[in-house]
């Protein structure tokens, strides 16, 4: 069982209605699907994967091998205990927004990592016009959705590496959680896999695909669509050898955005059927999800609600 991999140039040509189909399958019944010909061009993402390599051994690696994760873990293995590390991540992670910090001793990061994060903004806002389309929703619905009233969508890009860990059976690279935000845009390592999703009970890879741009749905996207597309839970594993990079970037609403399921999606809902997804505001919603990331994400919806 493979994730589906679509060709996003199809999209453009004689092939339009099988492209819109091929997505919303990939929507309704995976939650996670690899998109190649998205636009992004090949040289633009190798300088991306070196610029993030190389500030992974400048500015990260030094630090990687005195954090919390590298110490417990041998102070686990010193006392010969057979327990694991159940809250910890096996992960080194930085986030890139518009208002925050980013690393400055590596060469043409900043300057490719921009590039990088507008192309990918654009391929984002493609994506959800898609969606669009295919729930039967105005062009344009979901961006303006996540604008809200008062300020523009979020958009933030985090960078993670899941160095070799020597006993990988301890702890995971990144334990099971479904995404908050709205669309996720992965650009995973191609050599080094580990990123899992559960599909039908049973976990399965994300195959590494050289140049391709992993889709993922976000928790936000479960709730505009009422419930048709559906946030899916993955983790990463930690593996004994190979340092994966993995650049995610999230495409989530305005903190001040208030979600709630398309009018237009409840009106087509039996109305005996009760409104599945409550309304709330998102960055309410997050505020929960900071306490409750690995948890089912049901209460998260409910909770939000009592936030407002």
């Amino acid at each position: 069982m493979a994730i589906p991999v679509i060709d996003f140039s199809k999209l453009n040509g004689e092939e339009r209605v099988k492209t819109l189909a091929q997505i919303a399958n990939g929507c309704e019944e995976w939650g996670f699907f690899q998109l190649v010909n998205h636009g992004i061009s090949e040289e633009l993402l190798q300088r991306v994967k070196k610029v993030c390599s190389d500030c992974y051994k400048l500015e990260r690696e030094e630090g990687f091998k005195n954090s919390t994760q590298v110490k417990l873990l041998n102070e686990l293995v010193e006392k010969k205990s057979e327990d694991k590390l159940e809250n910890l991540d096996w992960e080194d992670v930085f986030l890139l927004s518009g208002d925050n910090e980013w690393p400055s001793k590596t060469p043409e990061f900043k300057e490719t990592m921009a590039e990088y994060r507008a192309e990918l903004n654009k391929l984002g806002e493609k994506v959800m016009e898609a969606m669009d389309e295919n729930l039967g929703l105005p062009i344009g619905y979901i961006k303006k959705a996540f604008n809200g009233e008062e300020a523009d969508a979020f958009f933030g890009t985090k960078v993670s590496h899941y160095p070799p860990c020597p006993h990988p059976e301890r702890l995971n690279g990144l334990r099971a959680h479904t995404d908050a935000g709205g669309v996720i845009l992965l650009f995973q390592d191609d050599e080094v896999s580990g990123l899992q999703i559960l599909k039908d009970g049973q976990w399965i890879d994300v195959q590494p695909l050289s140049n391709a741009i992993v889709i993922n749905i976000g928790d936000q996207i479960e709730v505009l669509s009422n419930g048709r597309y559906k946030s899916i839970w993955h983790r990463v594993l930690a593996t004994l050898d190979g340092n994966r990079r993995s650049i995610a970037s999230f495409y989530n609403p305005s903190m001040k955005a208030t979600i709630a399921p398309a009018p237009e999606l409840m009106e087509k809902v039996n109305q005996e059927v009760d409104q599945t997804y409550p309304k709330f505001v998102f960055g309410d919603y997050m505020s929960v999800y900071a306490e409750q990331k690995f948890l089912a994400k049901e209460p998260r919806f409910k909770a939000a609600v009592g936030a407002m």
